[in-house]
């Protein structure tokens, strides 16, 4: 890697951009802000739903109309979205065991899950409480093609029709997770699978992991064949001030099923407290086109700044945009550490440590984390990680704000 040693570097990059890819970037963001505005008009959303009901919380009128601008703006028949689904993970495994009885088929059709849904599904660990003790039979599939001549990137003759007969539920996750070696789906690739697998099998379940990559693009996975997905509210659609929460949205039924899983059967949506965040949540998805735009562009600056310097980077700073992340093959352990030093360093919340990698729960590896950030974990908000292991590749994300992210990136540029 060279260093960054040339002060007008930063200038000409942001010319490109300008140029070239930050006009799409800032379209998404009108449409996907006229698409939110429009729920918050049409279900009339006033002062009146910002109260909180306590105890079992039922006729709550601000959850029942937070769900409904949610649907609209995912672009759902339905939604429930909850501060008791404490993670993108539990919002996945929540919606997965709504959907799935002992004896069904799970079929992930975007090879090997995110590290953190390996012990949810029974790859890793022993519990009791995974899909494959509870009797459900599990099969990978992979669509990536690397051939130039799937100009879509996906290969649908890797799917054995066998096993695509067999399936209760499709899974695909939209995000690449910690893998180097598959890009991030966008919505017309999500679109092409679906109707690929329903052709086969049209009675099955398509599940859409969307963590990271809600409002990147104009459209969502709900608009093209899939039946559900499901995400974090400290990831985009908290638009940066939700404290927790998920959420699962799609078709009627199978958001009652994924309710009736998170609470119990005769329950379901109507009940839970929503502990006064209801206008937190429903300002911060008002918030969100508008805070994914931010951290697209961080991203995609990331990517000129750091293959300008030598390095290898996915996507490429021109490639279209389905998630908030951006990788940088960084080849060694101590580079890896560097990099996350250096950008906790410039980050607003506990500048003055350092990251040490560690035994993270959910994961495998040791991991190696920068997040100075006002929420824990909050991935819309400037952070890296990166597991150690080979390639040492950290996986940079979020960005509340461009100004910020490009002060940090000029800082680990000069630094590592």
């Amino acid at each position: 890697m060279q260093k960054l040693t040339n002060p007008i570097l930063p200038a000409l990059i942001e010319s490109q951009l300008q140029d070239s890819v930050w006009a799409a970037t800032e379209a998404v963001c009108h449409q996907t802000t006229k698409r939110i505005l429009n729920a918050f008009i049409e279900h009339k959303v006033g002062e009146e739903h910002f109260f909180s009901v306590s105890g079992y919380g039922h006729d709550d009128l601000g959850r029942e109309v937070m769900d409904k601008v949610f649907a609209q703006s995912l672009q759902a028949e339905a939604a429930i979205v909850r501060p008791q689904i404490v993670s993108g993970t539990h919002a996945i495994a929540t919606a997965l065991r709504g959907l799935l009885k002992p004896g069904n088929h799970l079929v992930s059709l975007t090879g090997h899950p995110y590290d953190t849904l390996e012990e949810v599904i029974g790859l890793r660990g022993h519990s009791s409480q995974s899909l494959i003790q509870q009797g459900v039979h599990y099969h990978e599939l992979n669509v990536f093609s690397s051939s130039p001549s799937h100009t879509s990137g996906l290969d649908f003759s890797q799917l054995d029709p066998d096993i695509l007969k067999q399936a209760s539920v499709f899974f695909i996750q939209r995000s690449r997770g910690y893998s180097s070696e598959r890009p991030s789906l966008t919505i017309a690739q999500i679109s092409a699978l679906c109707q690929c697998v329903k052709d086969i099998n049209p009675e099955a379940t398509v599940m859409v992991d969307n963590c990271y990559g809600e409002f990147t693009e104009a459209t969502e996975p709900t608009m093209v064949g899939a039946d559900l997905i499901a995400g974090s509210l400290i990831k985009n659609p908290g638009g940066g001030i939700v404290p927790t929460g998920g959420y699962i949205a799609g078709r009627k039924w199978a958001v009652q099923a994924a309710s009736e899983a998170l609470t119990c059967p005769g329950i379901g949506p109507e009940g839970g407290y929503t502990f006064d965040l209801t206008r937190t949540i429903l300002q911060g998805l008002f918030m969100a086109p508008m805070i994914v735009k931010e951290a697209v562009k961080g991203m995609q600056f990331a990517a000129k700044l750091f293959s300008d310097l030598g390095l290898q980077v996915s996507p490429s700073w021109q490639a279209p945009r389905s998630d908030i992340i951006q990788l940088i093959h960084l080849e060694t352990p101590e580079r890896l550490i560097q990099f996350c030093t250096a950008l906790q360093q410039k980050s607003p919340v506990h500048a003055y440590v350092s990251p040490v990698p560690d035994q993270v729960p959910g994961y495998e590896s040791q991991v190696v984390m920068a997040g100075g950030t006002f929420i824990e974990g909050a991935t819309i908000e400037l952070s890296a990680d990166g597991p150690l292991r080979p390639p040492y590749t950290v996986f940079l994300q979020g960005g509340l704000n461009y100004a910020h992210t490009r002060l940090a990136l000029l800082h680990v540029a000069e630094n590592i």
